[in-house]
């Protein structure tokens, strides 16, 4: 399955998804890289309604 196909199972945007992730990625610490998996995933600034 691939990044894309599980942001989508997860109800996640997958540009959104993607963008953020790769911006937060090299800053993010190694013992919290689960929390970029589309089913840990929050985003950095959450959309506001």
């Amino acid at each position: 399955m691939t990044l894309i196909q599980s942001a989508k199972l997860n109800r996640h945007d997958p540009y959104a998804y993607l963008k953020d992730v790769l911006t937060r990625l090299p800053t993010q610490k190694n013992n919290a890289i689960d929390e970029l998996l589309p089913h840990n995933w929050k985003p950095a600034i959450p959309n506001k309604v």
